[in-house]
This record gives C-alpha cells, structure tokens and sequence, in this order.
C-alpha cells in the first residue's frame, strides 16, 4: 500500500516537519489543518488546507473542520470493493492513505491549578479522535500515526518499501491508535466523574501507560511491566531512576511501600527500610543521617539487601551511613539526591553500580486529589479510596492517659502500624521501630514475633495493634516483654477484658475508633 495523500494535523509538533517532508520527497500529497498547515508551510513544505480541499470552510471557532465526508470518506473507504471507489468517484473524493494525528492536551490542561470547566471542556478533541478511529478501523488501506515517536519507523519502511507500509506496521499503528483513543477517553471520564466527586462512578474507565517491560513479575516465570498513570506527578509512578540496575516488579512494590510510609511523616527526617513489602526498619531522627542509622538499628538482620525510603533529600553524611561495612541495599527512593551523596552511594561500597537510586521530586500528597487503590481480583478489580487516615475524631483513654512521651511513640508506631500486612503488632520507642510482627493468621503471633524481634528494646516501647485484641492474650504477651503503652482501634466484644488487663498492669491505652487493615 503506497502513501499518495496524507492528512498532518498534530497538536505536538516536534518531528511533523521533518516528518512531512519525508512523506512529500517520496511522493505523498500533504493535507493539514490550522496551525499545522502554517508550521508546514512556513518549512517549505507544500501543503493543501483542509478548507480548500473539502471546500467547506472551519466553522463554529474551529471545532468543525474535518468532520466532512470528503475526509471521512477518503479515510473509511476500502481500496478492495468496488462500490466503495464508486461511490467516491461519484462524489469526486479521494483517497487519504495516511492520517496523523496527536490530540488537544486534555490531560496537561486538567492539571493545571484553578482550571475551569470551560477550559477543560473546550480542550476535549472532537475531530482528532473521529479520524484516529476511521483510519484505524481502515487499517487494511490506511496507516495511522498518532505519536512523533512512530515517524522514524514509518519513514523508514516507507523509504525500504517504495513508498508504502506493511500489513503487519499498519495492524501495530491502529492497535496503538485505538489505546490512545480509549485511554483519552478515559482521562475525560474520570475528571468529570471527579468533579462531581463520584470517586466510585458506575462505569470507571482506567488507561496507563507503559513505562518499562520488567525482566519477570514476582517469579521468573510470570511476565510482567511497569504501567504509569498517565499524568502521574506524586508516587514511585512519578519517579525517576538516576542509576542502577533495572527495577524488578518485587522492587517497585517495595519501593512503593517504603514511600508510602516516609510520606506520612512531616515533622522532621525520616527513613523506612522495607523487606517484602513490610517495614522491618523506620525511625525519625535530628539529621537524615540519625533516621536512617535508627531505622536499620531495628532490625539490622531484615534490612540487608532492603529498600530504603527518605523523607528529604539524601545528603552525604547519609550516603556514608548507606555505604558503611557490612550493609547492602537494593534501592534508595528519596525526593532528591546530593551531587555528592549521589557519587557517594554509587562507588562508596561494592555493591553501588547495582543500587537502585529513584528521585521522586515532591512526596506530599497532592491536596483534594482522590487517591485510589487497585487491587485485580480474576474477572474483575476491587476500588477503594486510599488509607490517608489516621485515628477517628474522638480518642478513648480507657486505662487513663499517656504521657507526652509515650502519645509520640504511640502515634509513631500506629502510623506505621497501617503500612504493616494484618495481622499487624508494632513496637517502638523514641519514635524508632524496634519489633515488627506482620502478616500473620492470629494476632497472638504477631505479637510473638514482635517480641522476639524486639528483644530487650520492648522495655518501654509502645504497642500497637492495626485492629482490636480479640482476646487479652496477644497484649498479654507484649506486656510480658516490657511494653508500656498500647494504642489500638477498639471495637472487640472483649474490650473490657483487654481493657481490665491495661489497668491491672498499670498501662495507658489509646483507642483509636479506626482500624487499618493491609491485605
């Protein structure tokens, strides 16, 4: 199939002069619209308006310009039926062999603070998206480029091929085409749906982008890939990689994880050190360098070959503390990193060339944004809003009240508490983990290995609990080890039993009316 008549009308103009040029030297008639037309023409390239070729000029401000039968027509018309090129030849139409077309900047403009509804309405594209689906429906006969990123292929086999383009490349550009529409689509349908503050609509359309192809999901006989969400601008989906080996899927898990949690805290440096997508490691401190030396101190054993998360950009007293004697890291995520540091954590230790090193910008959470969580079940996906939340409005001091000391280790070890896999058991002190029990079948052993964990740093440390005590035996077990304070959610029918076993020991216990289960 040779390229005769080509139809450029691209919002993103890199690459569609020379791009046009490349068509026109091998023969092609170059049809464009509006700002286009003129970026072309100024070029040098020879160009035929949409106007003068439809012979309808743009009416309504531009918003109808090549929804016209003339260019419908020549786009949908099949090159091997003969009624078709009748029915053309009688209206006096041609053919259009190759449409390109990127569309208005819906996304980017949504984005922008303050926008109105009128803006984003008047950037929802009409006439682009149409042609995209016509020439990709026509994919037999017509070839559809949709981003600059394809002109350098489809020059390419046009220049090998004669002037034309391949069955199998024109099938590969309307599988494309047809993504772009639908994931355009689905941009528009979600900012409306959030406007109206319909965080679950009835219908929800979700597009992402591909950012990399994984070497293997959790497995090495799973595939997988990393997709972003287009117009991601907070989170691991809008982090860059500076250096090291690619990511793997069970990295970018944990590095998700790890984030998450140092994003939580505001008030001063904090570091997380994740092992299987939970915390073993995750302490404040004075200086970033004082955070990371107390969050590995937690548990040193599970920290080796973690990942690290900072809440603040990574300097070198830090970096050194990364790459002292006997550590090794998979990745450190942190919103920047020092020159030095950076040089630092990729030639201070043995293991620097392979780290990975993800700079994530800005972490706070982007304010009035509803944030979602994914979770695919077979045949089907389960929505939820995110757990931003912390405790209910009115907390219950039933074994009477902590001291200043004991509330910030409480409420140190109840934020992490909500990033550990249920059944969840923290202890920390001085705002320090020092025992993690996660993921088990019955709290009473998730408070077991807590103590084990913690050992000797239990004495005095405060407990938490992500849901209530079903039976006193679990609090039982922490007290046994030296804990002093508890903070838990409530709610159990025994309540009043785990609440008479506080007081016979003397503890203060917070509840906190909110659980924070994490499957």
């Amino acid at each position: 199939m040779n390229i005769s008549r080509a139809l450029l009308s691209v919002t993103d103009k890199s690459g569609v002069v020379e791009f046009a040029q490349a068509l026109a030297g091998m023969g092609a008639e170059i049809l464009s619209t509006g700002g286009t037309a003129r970026a072309l023409a100024q070029a040098g390239v020879k160009v035929v308006e949409i106007a003068d070729y439809t012979g309808q000029p743009e009416i309504l401000d531009g918003r109808v310009k090549t929804l016209h039968p003339k260019v419908h027509g020549g786009i949908l018309a099949r090159r091997d039926d003969p009624r078709h090129l009748e029915a053309l030849a009688a209206q006096k139409f041609g053919t259009i062999d190759l449409v390109c077309v990127n569309l208005y900047r819906f996304q980017e403009t949504v984005a922008k603070p303050g926008v109105t509804l009128e803006d984003a309405i008047e950037n929802i594209d009409i006439g682009g998206p149409a042609m995209i689906r016509s020439a990709a429906k026509n994919w037999e006969h017509v070839a559809v480029v949709t981003s600059p990123a394809q002109y350098g292929r489809v020059v390419e086999e046009m220049g090998k091929g004669g002037g034309g383009l391949s069955k199998e490349l024109r099938f590969e550009l309307a599988a494309a085409a047809f993504a772009l529409t639908a994931s355009y689509d689905a941009a528009i349908s979600r900012w409306l749906a959030a406007r109206e503050g319909r965080r679950l609509p009835a219908r929800l359309a979700a597009a992402w982008e591909k950012a990399e192809d994984l070497r293997y999901g959790e497995n090495p006989h799973q595939e997988a890939a990393f997709y972003r969400e287009p117009g991601a601008k907070s989170g691991i989906g809008a982090a860059r990689q500076l250096s090291g080996k690619e990511l793997s899927f069970n990295n970018i898990l944990d590095l998700d994880a790890a984030l998450e949690l140092v994003r939580e805290f505001t008030e001063g440096p904090a570091v997380a050190v994740i092992k299987h997508n939970n915390p073993c490691g995750c302490a404040l401190g004075a200086t970033l360098a004082e955070a990371f030396g107390r969050a590995v101190l937690g548990d040193s054993v599970s920290a080796y070959g973690g990942i690290v998360a900072c809440n603040r950009p990574v300097d070198l007293a830090c970096a050194k503390a990364m790459t002292a004697p006997n550590q090794f890291f998979e990745a450190v995520v942190a919103p920047s990193f020092a020159p030095d540091a950076l040089q630092q954590l990729q030639r201070g230790a043995k293991w620097g060339k392979n780290v990975r090193l993800m700079e994530a910008g800005d972490i706070s959470r982007p304010a009035g944004q509803a944030r979602m969580d994914i979770r695919p079940v077979q045949g089907g996906a389960l929505f939820q809003t995110r757990d931003d939340a912390l405790v209910s409005p009115e907390l219950q001091y039933p074994a009477g009240r902590p001291t200043d000391a004991q509330m910030a280790d409480l409420v140190f070890a109840w934020t992490v508490c909500k990033h550990v896999k249920s059944n969840a058991i923290v202890f920390a002190r001085d705002r320090m983990i020092v025992g993690v029990g996660a993921g088990q079948m019955s709290r009473v052993d998730s408070s077991r290995i807590a103590c084990h964990k913690a050992g000797e740093n239990a004495k005095g440390a405060a407990c938490a609990s992500d849901a209530f005590f079903p039976f006193p035996d679990a609090l039982e077990l922490a007290l046994d080890a030296g804990i002093t304070s508890v903070i838990q959610p409530g709610g159990s029918m025994r309540d009043e039993e785990v609440i008479a076993v506080a007081k016979k020991r003397g503890i203060p216990m917070v509840i906190t009316g909110m659980r924070h289960f994490r499957h």
